[in-house]
């Protein structure tokens, strides 16, 4: 069900670059919680299960901005495993309908500390945990979060791209998809190029986005692996976000309107270097839905 995912070509707002240059993107929202977030939950979930680090006894626990904590409850639900979620206050009111729904607990962080300061109270609460009831997932450095797109997301966009694609950008965040992805694909072809799309300010309105030199740097990020990172002004996320509801049917949460923002840039850099042939690939991380109900 996680997975397999379709990849659609943007075509009314890349009109202005030459047709040579093309931008798909792939439809995480067709995962069944509704987000790319959900291949790393079940890659994370199945290995502690196989180790033994995660029993029916013990409860999962981990720090999320919204995405990542609904697809631990999906699948904790699913396998009949207690899921325990730390995120900031000012998270959209949807996601927090939604975790609830599948039975999560939520505790909520100073909304002004954003992803760091839910990062910084859940570490808090494993250390204070002296009856080991928590297996503590850690999404920002657990291996499995970037194996998960390593194994799953690069294959298919490799596949469904006709083994075209020549360039991936996609947002820094737990950076488990940028990094996961830049492997598999490398993997097939080592003249793959990748971008992360990152927020141009420390304080910025992009949901799950993290700004490197202001953020604690999740230990699983190697900047050095990519070929650059695209600044994004919380402005141009959202309005992309706008136009690809408006102009090409998709309605996009303002993390997929920053990832379509920065391949846009990249597709005009390349444009103005007179590159002859370029397929760039990013992701649409989840659905407008997320961030449009309120409370």
């Amino acid at each position: 069900m996680i997975g397999n995912t379709p990849l659609v070509r943007l075509n009314e707002v890349t009109k202005h670059l030459p047709g040579s240059i093309e931008i798909w993107a792939k439809l995480e929202f067709y995962n069944p919680g509704g987000s790319v977030k959900d291949r790393p939950a079940r890659q994370i979930i199945v290995d502690a299960l196989a180790s033994g680090e995660l029993t029916p006894e013990k409860t999962l626990i981990d720090s999320t901005s919204g995405n990542t904590g609904i697809a631990y409850a999906m699948v904790g639900a699913a396998l009949g495993l207690k899921v325990a979620l730390v995120m900031p206050q000012n998270a959209s009111a949807a996601r927090k309908r939604i975790m609830k729904a599948y039975g999560a607990e939520i505790t909520y962080s100073d909304p002004l500390e954003g992803s760091d300061g839910a990062q910084r109270l859940c570490k808090k609460l494993v250390d204070e945990d002296e009856s080991g009831q928590y297996f503590y997932a850690n999404q920002y450095g657990n291996p499995n979060n970037p194996l998960a797109h390593e194994k799953t997301t690069a294959p298919e966009i490799w596949r469904q791209s006709n083994e075209r694609v020549t360039h991936f950008v996609a947002a820094t965040g737990t950076t488990g998809t940028i990094m996961g992805v830049t492997r598999g694909l490398q993997g097939f072809n080592p003249a793959i190029e990748t971008y992360g799309a990152q927020p141009a300010d420390s304080f910025h309105g992009l949901e799950g986005l993290k700004h490197m030199p202001t953020s604690i740097v999740p230990d699983i990020y190697d900047e050095s692996k990519l070929n650059g990172v695209i600044p994004v002004e919380t402005e141009d996320g959202w309005d992309m976000a706008e136009k690809l509801a408006k102009k090409e049917g998709i309605a996009a949460g303002n993390s997929a309107g920053a990832n379509v923002w920065a391949a846009i840039q990249l597709a005009e850099k390349l444009a103005a270097q007179k590159v002859k042939k370029a397929v760039i690939v990013t992701v649409i991380c989840d659905h407008a839905d997320r961030y449009l109900l309120i409370d």
